[in-house]
């Protein structure tokens, strides 16, 4: 063992006249335990509210969305059949997007109604848990369904979201009547296109937005309503990389060509994850504050324990210790803490970040209040991912700021005249 470093171990033990330094140096290990410790279990949430939001988005909406600029699409199995060939697209499915109203009795609410393929659609999107009923009856007609009334039996299914079906009050396998904006020309003059759904499934997705205003009809039921033919709304795609989605979308525009365009799911929520990004940042510099004002601490701690150890550095040095040496005893003792510090402040961050749903349901139950509303938050749990590549940057980050702050009071001890310590002994 180097003598600078065993004698950076000697300081850091406290005589009973030292008891105030070794308070500093405590502090200071404290300090940055305490801001690791942060930083990497708020970095972990904020990836898991990254990935958790990015999951169910693309969960219920599809990568890419391909329309005509001219509004509803005509040609739509050729446009799949074109689609499906360009590399990287691995499912496409037609769907129709429009807005409505959903009436349960008195109750009416607006919805996003929208109709979609009970062949391929599941291999685009995905609905979530479906908590009631199943997908399959989305399509089919002449059910026979437990405790289903025969009138019933031939209704179009609806498929509504738990939040939705909670706010009109509605339950499986009940009726509900969809009403279209756009009206039907009678004698009466312009009345508003209503027709019965049965309810034959409720899903949810873990986003109230979602739950709270889709609603899923087949495509073939969707475009008897709306009275579209054949037409649908576009195509939506899923390809094998989320991350090239933008580079896939424009190659299906070039194959198809006007007047056909796409867009990507990076597009339609840039604002979103933009905010996010920023989120995070910030709350990294702020943070990493915490680890900054335990450097200060060091920086204290270490002024003092030169003060207090004039005689032995003077010692050393007639002894035949140089400068560098002298400087290695406090950068190694500033190091010794913030290696400590950090270790622990890892240990506890990884701890609580892996541990963060359970411990989160914990201080529910306990304290009786629950941290993400569904309704007022995109989210219904605390999502937590560790992202190794963070924590590697936070433990780099904290040992190179402790660095940092050695080096002003190792470069003061350094300097010091043994003849003027020793003057007066």
């Amino acid at each position: 063992m180097a003598y600078e470093f065993f004698i950076s171990l000697r300081y850091l033990r406290a005589r009973r006249k030292q008891v105030f330094v070794s308070i500093i140096t405590f502090i200071s290990i404290a300090g940055i335990f305490l801001g690791v410790a942060a930083l990497i279990i708020v970095l972990a949430v904020m990836n898991g509210f990254e990935t958790d939001l990015r999951n169910k988005i693309l969960g219920i909406n599809s990568h890419i969305l391909i329309m005509e600029y001219s509004g509803a699409m005509r040609d739509h199995p050729r446009v799949m059949r074109e689609a499906v060939q360009v590399p990287g697209v691995v499912a496409a499915t037609p769907f129709i997007y429009s807005q409505a109203m959903l009436k349960n009795g008195s109750s009416v609410t607006g919805i996003i109604l929208r109709g979609l393929s009970t062949e391929d659609a599941l291999k685009v999107i995905h609905l979530g848990k479906i908590r009631e009923g199943k997908f399959e009856d989305l399509g089919n007609e002449g059910r026979k369904l437990p405790g289903l009334k025969p009138e019933f039996a031939d209704l179009p299914g609806i498929l509504i979201g738990r939040e939705l079906a909670k706010n009109l009050g509605v339950f499986l396998h009940e009726t509900v009547h969809v009403v279209s904006p756009s009206g039907v020309a009678t004698p009466m003059g312009m009345v508003p296109r209503m027709k019965p759904f049965l309810v034959v499934g409720i899903f949810e997705s873990g986003f109230f937005e979602y739950d709270s205003t889709l609603a899923f009809i087949s495509l073939k039921h969707c475009q008897e309503f709306l009275g579209m033919g054949e037409m649908v709304t576009g195509i939506e795609i899923r390809v094998d990389d989320i991350y090239r989605a933008d580079r896939i979308a424009k190659q299906i525009e070039q194959k198809l060509g006007f007047p056909y365009w796409g867009r990507n799911w990076m597009e339609m929520n840039k604002n979103l994850f933009a905010a996010l990004k920023l989120e995070k940042r910030v709350m990294f510099i702020i943070l990493s504050l915490i680890v900054l004002v335990a450097a200060f601490n060091i920086i204290s701690a270490l002024i003092m324990i030169v003060m207090e150890k004039n005689k032995d550095i003077a010692i050393l040095k007639t002894m035949g210790a140089t400068r560098a040496g002298i400087m290695k005893i406090f950068v190694f003792q500033g190091l010794i803490v913030g290696a400590i510090g950090t270790l622990l402040g890892c240990i506890a961050g990884l701890a609580v970040a892996f541990n963060l749903e359970t411990l989160s349901r914990f201080v529910e139950n306990l304290f009786g209040f629950k941290i993400l509303p569904g309704d007022v938050y995109y989210l219904s749990e605390l999502p937590s991912q560790v992202n190794y590549g963070d924590v590697g940057i936070i433990i780099l980050g904290t040992l190179l700021i402790s660095l940092l702050s050695t080096i002003y009071p190792s470069w003061r001890a350094s300097r010091l005249d043994p003849v003027e310590a020793l003057r007066y002994e």
